[in-house]
């Protein structure tokens, strides 16, 4: 596995790689790796002449009161579980290299995140969106990899690769979940082991909303009552949000029809869960 720290040296990788025809495919995190991330690794490895991971923990899409400097790191294990899957290079940049200097310009995401985790979260996507962008120019990757997890994450990136004429193909990924259902996440491990015990529930409440509306429920709040109800009795996480929104516009619906996500954010002591399922 190569590793590049420069983002000099990563692009001028990338053009070469481009120039030998090579298709290159991408997966960018912000490392604590775990199976979720792996499996895009899978996905890219099967479809691409070389994949690229990044690591890199983006300030800028951390609010004042989140996480950065909680947010868990462990870059040598990073870099064996990533040679061990499969990675043919790993991009390891410093927060001085990607941002050098203050920017001169600022992305503003208009649609898609005034729901969901961007409500509550303003600035969170203009932060994604401006790491992904650089992150787009300086891989030049062919096809980029994501987890359904972050459905939001998803559906942001998809729009910014339209707007912006990216040559890119986004393929997102199902999320990977532990054998009781959790979807596996890099901030699973605040949970305390009562917390984590109640954890799988999330994944359970949205279920119960799937088999209402599959039984012909068309109201979005009562399904959305449905899921709380769950949540409340069988946690005591305190809940952020419950939606049902079209996928991928995430806008409100009226009555439910066509291609739907229903999403959660559940707030324990040290750990915010976000979980989906879409239909």
């Amino acid at each position: 596995m190569e590793i590049i720290t420069s983002t000099k040296a990563m692009q001028e990788r990338s053009l070469q790689l481009k120039k030998q025809g090579s298709t290159i495919g991408f997966a960018p995190t912000m490392g604590y790796l775990h199976e979720g991330h792996l499996k895009l690794i899978k996905h890219s490895l099967q479809n691409n002449d070389v994949t690229v991971m990044s690591i890199f923990v983006n300030p800028l899409q951390f609010g004042p009161n989140e996480d950065f400097d909680a947010y868990p790191r462990d870059v040598e294990r990073d870099k064996e579980l990533a040679e061990e899957v499969g990675v043919d290079i790993l991009f390891l940049p410093e927060r001085s290299d990607v941002y050098p200097n203050e920017p001169s310009f600022e992305i503003n995401v208009l649609r898609r995140t005034n729901v969901l985790c961007g409500r509550s979260r303003p600035g969170h996507f203009n932060g994604v969106a401006t790491i992904l962008i650089k992150l787009f120019n300086i891989i030049l990757p062919n096809n980029v990899y994501f987890g359904m997890k972050d459905a939001q994450q998803v559906a942001v990136v998809d729009s910014l690769i339209k707007d912006f004429n990216f040559p890119i193909q986004l393929i997102p990924v199902e999320t990977e979940r532990e054998e009781d259902g959790l979807a596996r996440s890099s901030r699973n491990v605040y949970l305390t082991k009562e917390e984590r015990e109640q954890a799988p529930h999330l994944y359970k409440g949205l279920k119960k909303a799937v088999d209402i509306i599959q039984n012909g429920e068309i109201k979005p709040a009562t399904a959305i009552q449905i899921v709380e109800d769950y949540i409340k009795t069988n946690t005591n996480g305190e809940i952020d949000y419950i939606e049902i929104l079209s996928f991928p516009h995430l806008e409100q619906l009226e009555r439910l029809h066509g291609k739907l996500i229903i999403a959660l954010a559940v707030k324990f002591s040290r750990a915010r869960l976000i979980d989906n399922i879409i239909l």
